[in-house]
């Protein structure tokens, strides 16, 4: 694809064409499932519910389309959008486009926090378990760039080596959380393991919502900021960017997003590594147009793989996160093999 230069309208066509491709994404996913749906009579009711479409639908189709499979893509969506956006954070600042959240085990260290959260017994306090995923996830970064940096500078494949060291050590406490906690918790536990999607509700939708938009508005007000610092930290600070403000705005705008998505949706990874990948090669580095387009690019690869997870095999539903992983551990070993040619 012939890429055009970055202006306000090239980036509203491309997010409005972006835009459509989830919206087909979502409605294909909604059809999809063991029980059918005619696409018309769901067309109908979901274009015109309040109205004449739900008369379109059996009850029990009513209860599958809007209770079941509705807030499931939805839910998907906001993950999906949140984990790619804060991709694009991690390999921009790290200047590699091999850092994504679960790589750097900032994942890990959401899921570790929130899996302490149910083991005290906060999860009925509100927000107390997605405070943690958070405070995990920061916590997380403050360790990769602790053990990454050398002499007061950190080199980007130092930063990727810590951060798989730390989700190797971040895999081992989850272990021991699981061997120590009590069998009414190791349901639970495992949610956070396996990557679910399917226990969405209202309440942890708008919750990721509200995250996700906040986030993605942080992050896009840095998007010029962003190019400078990827063209050389020197150039930014003489360009007047507060390089290390902005950084740490970036990282804890990026750490809030993925420990809010994991404290709901479990480990879900290489969504942040592959899609600002294929989006930078489709319309190139310009974060004024990455970030967008990764975010709705991201929220159309997760509700396409949480299709797949739950209609590959017609008796059982497999964790959304086995797609993403078999998606997106070739094309790890791709970039890496690309980088060392």
């Amino acid at each position: 694809m012939r890429k055009q230069p970055v202006t306000l309208p090239v980036v509203i066509k491309i997010s409005l064409l972006l835009m459509a491709v989830f919206l087909c994404v979502a409605f294909l996913s909604l059809l999809v499932g063991p029980s059918y749906i005619e696409a018309i009579r769901a067309v109908k009711a979901i274009l015109l519910g309040w109205r004449d479409g739900y008369a379109a639908l059996a009850p029990s189709e009513k209860t599958i389309l809007f209770s079941i499979r509705l807030p499931r893509v939805i839910f998907a969506g906001l993950v999906g959008a949140s984990l790619s956006a804060a991709g694009v954070v991690f390999q921009a600042l790290l200047r590699n486009p091999l850092a994504e959240p679960y790589i750097l085990g900032i994942s890990g260290g959401a899921a570790v926090g929130a899996i302490f959260g149910i083991i005290m017994g906060l999860g009925a306090i509100a927000f107390a378990v997605p405070g943690l995923a958070f405070l995990g996830a920061a916590l997380t970064i403050i360790l990769v760039f602790a053990i990454g940096r050398s002499r007061g500078e950190a080199n980007s494949t130092t930063l990727l080596l810590a951060g798989v060291i730390v989700n190797a050590f971040f895999s081992a406490i989850i272990m021991f959380l699981i061997s120590i906690s009590a069998g009414s918790d190791i349901h639970n536990i495992a949610f956070w393991l396996m990557g679910d999607l399917g226990l969405a509700s209202g309440g942890k939708i708008l919750l990721v919502a509200i995250l996700a938009i906040i986030g993605i508005v942080i992050v896009y007000s840095y998007a010029r900021s962003l190019n400078l610092i990827v063209a050389g930290e020197e150039t930014a600070l003489q360009l007047g960017v507060d390089v290390e403000r902005t950084k740490v705005r970036l990282l804890l705008a990026a750490s809030a997003m993925t420990g809010f998505a994991v404290a709901f949706s479990g480990i879900i990874g290489f969504v942040g590594l592959i899609i600002p990948h294929i989006m930078r090669m489709l319309f190139g580095s310009d974060h004024r147009l990455l970030i967008p387009a990764s975010f709705l690019a991201g929220a159309s690869f997760l509700v396409a793989a949480d299709t797949l997870a739950r209609t590959v095999l017609p008796s059982t539903e497999l964790p959304v996160g086995v797609i993403t992983a078999l998606c997106g551990a070739p094309y790890f070993v791709y970039l890496l093999k690309r980088r060392s040619l």
